[in-house]
């Protein structure tokens, strides 16, 4: 009887994990675009920082990056058993704001001039180079702005892995959340070290004897700088598409209007598979006209307060 109950919970035990297992896959594949999203961010997030600080800083964003999920998970667990009408209205809250952040950048790459960002990112060299500037305080900054986009990034993962299992047993809920939580922060930030490494191996590279690991090398010095740019736009461009379709989702008139807009394409076959990425632009382009305009209505307020 002992053996045959062992047996059974073994099965159970099997059963419940191949579950867990399926409905993780499917939360991944679900969360694929946001996690993308959440790696060029961050990994443009981290940059700036000194070269043998850049391992420590994204530890400290991957350990702030888990504190995130260990509050999202059980606040979310808990939102959709007691309060599931609070989700909604929160994630608007967080797509609002990713959407402010992308506008401020880009308002700040419209109104301000190439040689004043390039003067002011020489004085923070210098400032970094002679000890002008509080190195401990400066990668707090970058830790804490890099947490508190992961906070919004991670929640809208959480809210969709969520509703992947939002009719599966309480139990399996709490572990296809964890598993998801998880890995996706391992992948994220195990990815954005290698990201910020870049140079640092192609300097390796360099000095190792042989012509091969030299070009390569070589390479990789000259890759990193450039990849960095692409990160910084895709960056911005990921809050757009994030918290745009955030809001486009929460707002029925906004959402409606898409679908009408687009719905001619999706009638015609030869033309429905550009339902999804112009779906995807047309939500951007709402998050940018929301993002400009709080960013704008920030500065002004800004401005009449003297600041």
């Amino acid at each position: 009887m002992a053996a045959s109950s062992l047996l059974v919970l073994i099965d159970d035990i099997a059963a419940v994990l191949d579950d867990v297992a399926l409905m993780t896959k499917v939360a991944a594949k679900k969360t694929a675009g946001v996690l993308g999203d959440d790696l060029a961010l961050n990994a443009e997030q981290v940059a700036g920082v000194r070269a043998d600080r850049e391992l420590p800083v994204v530890w400290a964003v991957a350990l702030g990056s888990l504190r995130n999920k260990a509050v999202l998970v059980p606040t979310a667990l808990l939102l959709s058993a007691f309060l599931p009408q609070a989700i909604l209205p929160l994630l608007m809250l967080g797509g609002a704001y990713l959407c402010f952040e992308g506008g401020e950048k880009l308002v700040h790459r419209l109104f301000h001039a190439p040689d004043e960002d390039a003067e002011q990112h020489a004085d923070l060299v210098r400032a970094l180079s002679n000890g002008a500037i509080d190195l401990v305080a400066h990668e707090r900054e970058k830790i804490k702005g890099a947490i508190r986009t992961d906070f919004i990034l991670s929640a809208e993962i959480i809210v969709l892995t969520l509703g992947i299992v939002a009719n599966a047993p309480f139990s399996q809920q709490v572990l296809v959340l964890s598993a998801t939580a998880i890995m996706m922060t391992v992948g994220v930030y195990g990815l954005v070290a290698g990201i910020v490494k870049i140079d640092d191996a192609g300097f390796y590279l360099a000095r190792k004897p042989g012509v091969l690991a030299q070009k390569l090398g070589r390479g990789l010095v000259a890759a990193a700088p450039r990849l960095m740019k692409v990160l910084s736009v895709l960056g911005t461009a990921a809050m757009f598409l994030v918290g745009g379709g955030i809001l486009a989702h929460g707002l029925a008139p906004v959402h409606t209007g898409i679908e009408v807009l687009l719905h001619p394409l999706e009638a015609v076959p030869a033309t429905a598979w550009l339902t999804a990425p112009l779906n995807a632009l047309a939500q951007g382009g709402f998050g940018v006209l929301v993002g400009v305009a709080a960013a704008a209505a920030w500065n002004l307020r800004a401005r009449l307060r003297g600041h």
